[in-house]
C-alpha cells in the first residue's frame, strides 16, 4: 500500500520506493504539510512532527488561538490573505473584487493508478498497480468554487506527481490570477538551489548557489519554456556531490510560460513553488468550468544527484514519452541543413543520401526549404505544399529513391510560424498572435499564428496531414524559431486576452496528439531554435528533442552534461557536424565531435559528398560503433562522473552502465592540454564490484571495485580499439573505455569480438 490514510488524526501518508510524504488536515479545513524526505516508517499519528508557537508579529486565525497562524504553520497549497505573508499557490478575484480564498477539506479519495489530465501531457501507468493517485477536495462556500488536489505516488520510485484543478460551481465567473502546480513548505532552508538556464547555443548550464532570505526564483514569459531558462529546480543540501546526498528535484511537466521559485521567510523555512508563470496570465472560470494546471513531478534522491537524475530518467523515459520509438532505437541519421541550407536540387539530396547510405546512416532528413518559395527565411512559412523549382516531381519520387538506398526519410516542418510573404499570411492576416492597435514585432522574419484559434490548428493540421500521407515519412523535425511578443487574439474577448499563451499550448499539444496518433510509426522529434522548448511536456509527444542548435564538441558538454540532470540519452539529439564549427568556429577532430555525440540520439549535420576517403572512412567507423553499442547509449543508465562547471571546466567525464551492468562505456574528455599534467585517475561508477572487466585495447582485466574507488589511471598513449583511445593528446582531445564483463567461460577472442 503506497498511501495510508489516518482517519481519526486525519493525516495522508504517501509512500514511495524510498520516500515519505505527510500530509495533514488543519485545524481550520486546510491542508498542512509535516513532511518529505527519506521514506520512514508509517504510524498512526504524525502531529508530533508539527509544533505551534505564537509570535507576537503574527497573525492568527482564531482569536482565541494565537499559536494557530499560517504564517508560521508549514503548508501544502496555501491560499491569499488569512495570516500568511508568503506568497500563495493560487490567487482569485471574485466579482466583488475580493482576492481572499478559504478553502476547506470536503472530502479525500484514493484509487489505484494515475489519472490522464484532459489537454496536457502527464505521466502515466501502463497498469493501475503501478501506483496510487490521492484526491483531496476542498470547497470555498462563499465563491462555491470546488479545488482538487492531485498526489500519485508511484510504488517502485522515488517521486510524488502533483497538480490542482479548480473547478467554478456557482453562478457567476472568477478570475484565475494564479494556478501554481504544486506548492510545499520545508522546516528550514539550509539548501542550495540549482538551475539550468542559459541562452541560444548554451541552454540548460548548471547553476548553483545557498538559498537566501528573500525570494529566488526562474520563469519565462516568452511563450514557451525558453532557451533562458529549463523548467526545472532542485534543492540540495550543502556538501552533496553526484554520488552523496540529499537533494529534491522539481520538474514540470509543461512547455508553456512558467514559474519555479523559492521563498525564504523570517523564520529561515524555504517554500518551493511551481507552475505556470502568473506573469500576465488571467483565466476566466465561467460557471460550470473547470481549470487543471500541468502536473509538477517532484523527486527525492539520498544519493545525489546522479539518483534524482536516474529517477527522472526511467519515469521519463517509460512513464512520459508514449508510442511505437519509447522503446525502439533511435535509427542513425543525417541532415541536410548545415550541408545545404536552402540551397538544394533533387540532385543534390540523392547524392547526400547514397552517399551516406554506403557509410551505414539509417534516416535522410530533409531540413528546411522544400515548400513554398522558400530560398531564404523571409517567405513562405505556413505554405506546406512542395518546392516544384526545387523538387518538380514533388516529394514521393524523393522519398522512393532514398528509401531505395535502404534509408527511412524524414521532414522539417515550422507550423507554429507563418511568413507575411506567403500564401496563408495573405489569405488569414487575423491568424496571428496580435495586439489590437500594435504593430506586431517580427523574429527571424517570422509571425507566430495564434494556436489558441482552433480553425489555425485544423488547418495546420490538415496541411500536415496531406503531406504525411503523400508519401513514406518516418521522421518529422518540428520547429519553433520564435518567441511571442504583442500578445493577443482577434478570436477572444477583452477579459480572456490574458489567457493566449496558455490556450496556445493546449493547441500545441492538441495539434502533436492528432498527428502522433494519426501517424504512429513517425518518430517526431522536437526543436525550438535548438533546445528552447526542450521540456517534460514535449517528451509526451516527441521521445527526442534536438538539444541545442550548437554542435561544437566542446560547447556540447557543458549543454548535454546540464540536460541530463532531468532528461535521459535516449531524448537528446546529439551529432557530428563540419568543422570549422557553424556556431564558434572552433575546430576539433572528428573523433572527439563522435565521442561526446555517442551519448544520445546519434547523427550528423554535414555533407558527406564533400568529405575525403579518410573521413568517410572513420564516420563509417563510428556508425558501425554507435549501432553496436546504441541500446546501451540510448537506454542504459547514464552517470556524471566530472562536471564542465567546477574546476575550471576542464575535464569532463560521464558514462553509461547496461541494466545487468556487465557492459559499459566510459569517457573523458579534455578542453586545454596542460604540460607536464601529472598522473589523473578516473573513477567510475555503477559497476558491480565483484564482476572482472576488460576494457577494449588494454591488456589486463580490472575488478568493479578497482575501476570504481582506485580508478583508471589516463594516459595519454591509450589507444583503444574502435573508436576508443586518444589520437592526440593535445587541445579538444577524448578518450573512450568500452567495458565488457568476464566470464569464466569467456575467452580472448570472445571478448574482442
Amino acid at each position: 500500500m503506497a498511501i495510508h490514510i489516518k482517519e481519526d488524526s486525519r493525516q495522508f501518508h504517501l509512500q514511495g520506493k524510498n520516500i515519505s510524504y505527510i500530509l495533514h488536515i488543519l485545524k481550520n479545513g486546510q491542508i498542512g504539510h509535516l513532511y518529505y524526505g527519506k521514506k520512514i516508517r508509517d504510524r498512526e499519528d504524525f502531529r508530533h512532527l508539527s509544533k505551534k508557537e505564537f509570535r507576537v508579529t503574527s497573525s492568527y486565525v482564531y482569536e482565541d488561538d494565537p499559536s494557530f497562524s499560517l504564517d508560521m504553520i508549514p503548508q501544502d497549497y496555501p491560499g491569499y490573505g488569512t495570516s500568511d505573508y508568503r506568497e500563495p499557490a493560487f490567487h482569485i478575484r471574485q466579482p466583488d473584487g475580493s482576492r481572499i480564498s478559504n478553502f476547506v477539506y470536503q472530502s479525500h479519495s484514493v484509487n489505484p493508478g494515475k489519472p490522464s489530465l484532459e489537454g496536457l501531457p502527464a505521466t502515466y501507468v501502463e497498469d493501475e498497480r503501478e501506483a496510487e493517485t490521492l484526491t483531496i477536495t476542498l470547497v470555498d462556500d462563499y465563491t462555491d468554487m470546488k479545488l482538487d488536489l492531485l498526489y500519485t505516488v508511484y510504488h517502485d520510485k522515488d517521486v510524488v506527481v502533483r497538480s490542482a484543478r479548480f473547478t467554478n460551481e456557482g453562478t457567476q465567473a472568477h478570475q484565475l490570477d494564479r494556478a501554481l502546480s504544486a506548492s510545499m513548505d520545508f522546516p528550514d532552508s539550509d539548501f542550495e538551489w540549482i538551475q539550468l538556464s542559459g541562452g541560444w547555443s548554451r541552454e540548460r548550464h548548471i547553476h548553483t548557489h545557498p538559498l537566501h532570505a528573500g525570494i529566488q526564483k526562474i520563469q519565462s514569459t516568452r511563450g514557451t519554456s525558453s532557451a533562458q531558462h529549463n523548467p526545472f529546480i532542485a534543492v540540495q543540501r550543502p556538501g552533496t556531490t553526484e554520488h552523496t546526498g540529499d537533494v529534491y528535484g522539481f520538474s514540470l511537466v509543461y512547455s508553456g510560460n512558467f514559474l519555479g521559485q523559492v521563498e525564504v521567510d523570517q523564520y529561515a523555512r524555504a517554500r518551493v513553488s511551481m507552475g505556470i508563470s502568473p506573469f500576465d496570465f488571467s483565466w476566466k472560470l465561467e460557471p460550470g468550468g473547470s481549470f487543471q494546471t500541468p502536473e509538477l513531478v517532484s523527486a527525492f534522491s539520498s544519493d545525489g544527484r546522479n539518483g534524482l537524475s536516474h529517477t527522472y530518467h526511467e519515469l521519463y523515459q517509460k512513464r512520459l514519452a508514449r508510442g511505437r520509438w519509447r522503446d525502439k532505437e533511435r535509427p542513425v541519421l543525417i541532415n541536410n541543413w548545415e550541408a545545404t541550407y536552402f540551397d538544394f536540387d533533387e540532385a543534390k539530396l540523392q547524392s547526400i543520401a547514397e552517399q551516406s547510405s554506403r557509410l551505414g546512416v539509417e534516416l535522410f532528413v530533409l531540413d528546411d526549404g522544400w515548400f513554398g518559395r522558400r530560398n531564404d527565411d523571409t517567405t513562405s512559412l505556413g505554405d506546406w505544399f512542395v518546392d516544384e523549382a526545387k523538387l518538380p516531381n514533388g516529394l514521393k519520387p524523393l522519398v522512393d529513391k532514398v528509401n531505395d538506398t535502404g534509408m527511412a526519410f524524414g521532414l522539417w516542418f515550422e507550423p507554429e510560424m507563418v511568413s507575411r510573404q506567403s500564401e496563408l499570411y495573405e489569405a488569414h492576416p487575423d491568424w496571428i498572435i496580435q495586439a489590437a492597435g500594435r504593430h506586431p514585432s517580427t523574429g527571424r522574419h517570422q509571425l507566430v499564428l495564434d494556436f489558441s484559434n482552433p480553425e489555425v490548428v485544423d488547418y495546420i493540421y490538415e496541411r500536415m496531414k496531406a503531406i504525411l500521407s503523400s508519401s513514406n515519412i518516418e521522421y518529422v523535425k518540428w520547429d519553433m524559431n520564435r518567441y511571442m511578443t504583442e500578445i493577443g487574439s482577434a478570436r477572444l474577448a477583452s477579459d480572456q486576452q490574458m489567457e493566449v499563451p496558455h490556450r496556445y499550448i493546449l493547441g500545441v499539444y492538441d495539434l502533436y496528439e492528432r498527428l502522433t496518433t494519426a501517424f504512429p510509426h513517425i518518430l517526431f522529434e522536437s526543436c525550438a531554435s535548438g533546445g528552447a522548448r526542450f521540456d517534460p511536456g514535449m517528451l509526451y509527444y516527441a521521445p527526442q528533442g534536438w538539444t541545442s542548435d550548437d554542435t561544437d564538441a566542446v560547447e556540447r558538454l557543458a549543454i548535454q552534461y546540464g540536460t541530463s540532470m532531468v532528461y535521459p540519452l535516449s531524448s537528446m539529439g546529439a551529432h557530428i557536424s563540419a568543422v570549422p564549427n557553424h556556431q564558434v568556429k572552433r575546430v576539433t577532430s572528428l573523433k572527439t565531435r563522435g565521442d561526446v555525440a555517442f551519448f544520445g540520439a546519434f547523427g550528423y549535420e554535414l555533407d558527406v559528398t564533400s568529405m575525403n576517403e579518410e573521413e568517410k572512412e572513420r564516420m563509417s567507423e563510428q556508425i558501425a560503433f554507435y549501432k553496436k553499442h546504441r541500446a546501451l547509449f540510448q537506454f542504459g543508465t547514464f552517470y556524471r562522473l566530472q562536471s564542465p562547471f567546477e574546476k575550471g571546466g576542464n575535464e569532463t567525464s560521464w558514462m553509461v552502465v547496461s541494466e545487468d551492468g556487465r557492459q559499459a562505456v566510459a569517457a573523458s574528455y579534455q578542453v586545454l592540454a596542460r604540460p607536464n599534467p601529472g598522473f589523473p585517475r578516473l573513477k567510475l561508477t555503477g559497476l558491480d564490484p565483484e564482476t572482472e572487466y576488460r576494457i577494449e585495447g588494454l591488456e589486463r582485466t580490472y575488478y568493479g571495485d578497482e575501476l570504481m574507488h582506485a580508478g583508471l589511471q589516463l594516459e595519454s598513449g591509450y589507444d583503444g580499439s574502435q573508436t576508443g583511445g586518444l589520437e592526440e593528446s593535445g587541445d579538444f582531445s577524448s578518450q573512450l573505455f568500452v567495458l565488457t564483463a568476464v566470464t569464466n567461460s569467456t575467452t580472448m577472442d570472445e571478448v574482442e569480438k
